[in-house]
């Protein structure tokens, strides 16, 4: 700022400051405003008499008067010419000529000294916001450099607006923000799993990482769901909102995920369900969600999407597909009937399923972002909290990413030599007729047999086995089928056919022949259960835990 130039806007200063000998005034400059082009005759000519001009005071009762802090110093050494009352009553009288770095404590906690020094070679002023000093206070401060034939070496006026109010309500806005997200991130996170379930056929990994402390908390969760059989329901969703309200439906709707779940449905006739249910619970939150099967027996994974991202399979060879349609609106949008595709999970391959924030730019396209992660993927190996990481990594997703990301990685491990042993599979087509039954009864020894199990054990699979089979004979269709399966951890036995009544298990009375079946095996089995299967048709399992592994 030109001080010469900015006193002389008070016509006559330097002549009144003259005349009344008024010591210590800052220097006038020295000629007055004339008429401006614009205005041919003199504006003070139409100001009425007896009303004081601004050339009636002088610069320093005005700057004097003033309720911000005003300080005038000069010189390479940053002396002190002046400063007004205000900045003396905040930081106490100052001494003309002695320098800031000697007699402002102030200016070291506010770090003016190096900023005076860039105005002052620079000629340009300067600001700094809501600086804190030592007491408490907070300060706005404008330098701006002072142009005058008084000043040799040239100077700066320094004005400093008190901001500590301003400052203390920021404080306790970003305090309860602070409190706000840590709630949220504490619900978010309690209401996620806490210990991922492991199927006997996959292995898999999960991380959530929530956006960074300028970010708020979203939605995004994930499940793994053991259905019995062998089989596995994997899930992941986003609910679009932020803070505690989308945590809290993210809650829920994990909650009714696997509630559904557990009536082992289809993957879209639960997105079905879930849809419904989402707009009774809030019909302004939009959420998306991809819930996927994976049954060993199949070597893939059936799945449906509500306006979710792709999923992404990579083989044991490093090619990456993308699982793409059928894909439908966002959950809670009604009107949609959803579907389900299928896509290859063969022993070796490693899927991946993830929610926006791991892939999502600003100013970039969301394909582009999930083409890199198509790439990162492709060279990711190792174990499935491995491969989280370094998705993590080579998306850019630190501590302080702007979203929240959840990933869930899930393989299929290709197993070979005594791992192998642990694994397998036998199956029968049973015709009907009364040679069902014993045929049945026969396959299952011998194979449980052949797989070493204890005579325990073996006997309780073939009864477990019988009961199955008379069931599906009395109350089912052809064609039927029968099924075995070891793990390293459980035997599963598995009877479908073609009707699709499901049995349920009740109290049989004394006088009853039939009805027992069920609650023999429910009686003898660590579970059982039934599903409906594509197609028309049941499939009716129990399992047994394995005692120890051969």
């Amino acid at each position: 700022m030109n001080f010469t130039r900015w006193s002389a806007r008070l016509p006559g200063t330097q002549r009144r400051a003259a005349a009344r000998g008024t010591e210590g005034a800052v220097p006038a400059a020295r000629g007055e405003y004339g008429p401006r082009p614009d205005h041919p005759a003199d504006a003070a000519a139409d100001v009425p008499a007896g009303v004081p001009a601004l050339e009636d005071f002088t610069v320093r009762e005005i700057v004097g008067r003033l309720p911000g802090l005003v300080a005038l110093v000069y010189g390479p050494e940053h002396r002190i010419a002046y400063v007004n009352d205000a900045y003396a009553a905040a930081f106490g009288p100052r001494p003309a000529g002695a320098t800031v770095a000697a007699t402002c404590p102030e200016a070291e906690e506010l770090g003016l000294l190096p900023l005076l020094d860039q105005v002052l070679r620079s000629g340009k002023p300067r600001t700094v916001k809501s600086r804190r000093t030592q007491d408490g206070g907070s300060y706005t401060v404008t330098c701006l450099p002072v142009d005058s034939p008084h000043l040799a070496d040239g100077g700066v006026l320094v004005h400093a607006a008190d901001v500590t109010d301003h400052a203390e309500a920021a404080e306790r806005l970003r305090a309860s923000e602070r409190r706000h997200r840590e709630t949220a991130v504490t619900l978010q996170r309690s209401l996620l799993p806490q210990e991922l379930e492991q199927p006997d056929d996959l292995r898999i990994a999960a991380t959530y990482q929530p956006g960074g402390t300028d970010a708020a908390v979203g939605g995004d969760w994930y499940d793994v769901i053991t259905l019995g059989a062998g089989r596995t329901a994997l899930v992941i969703g986003d609910v679009m909102g932020r803070g505690v309200r989308a945590a809290a439906v993210m809650g829920q709707l994990r909650t009714a995920v696997r509630a559904y779940a557990r009536l082992d449905l289809p993957p879209h006739e639960v997105l079905q369900l879930l849809d419904g249910l989402a707009a009774e619970i809030d019909a302004s939150q939009i959420a998306t969600c991809v819930y996927a099967i994976h049954d060993p027996n199949e070597g893939k994974l059936v799945y449906a999407s509500a306006g979710h991202l792709p999923i992404l399979v990579r083989d044991e060879d490093g090619t990456v597909r993308r699982a793409e349609d059928p894909t439908g609106p966002p959950l809670g949008t009604g009107g949609w009937l959803h579907t389900s595709g299928t896509i290859a999970l063969p022993p070796g391959s490693t899927a991946v399923l993830y929610t926006d924030g791991l892939v999502e730019r600003r100013r970039e396209d969301i394909d582009e972002g999930v083409a890199a992660l198509e790439r990162a993927l492709s060279g990711a190996t190792g174990t499935p909290q491995v491969v989280c990481d370094r998705l993590l990594r080579s998306l850019g997703v630190t501590a302080e990413h702007d979203d929240d990301v959840a990933v869930l990685v899930l393989q299929h491990p290709a197993r070979k030599g005594p791992d192998a042993e642990l694994f397998h599979n036998a199956a029968l087509e049973l015709l009907g007729g009364v040679e069902a039954a014993p045929r049945a009864r026969a396959f299952a020894s011998g194979v449980l047999a052949s797989w070493r199990f204890p005579v325990e054990l073996r006997d309780l699979g073939v009864l477990a086995t019988s009961e199955l089979v008379a069931n599906s004979l009395q109350h089912g269709t052809p064609p039927m089928r029968l099924r075995l399966r070891r793990t390293d951890r459980r035997l599963i036995i598995e009877v479908t056919d073609g009707d699709d009544h499901l049995p349920r298990r009740r109290r049989a009375e004394t006088e009853d022949e039939a009805g027992r079946g069920i609650s023999i095996i429910a009686t003898i089995a660590s579970s059982w259960g039934s599903r409906r299967t594509p197609g028309g048709g049941k499939a009716v399992w129990c399992e047994f835990a394995l005692p120890d592994t051969p």
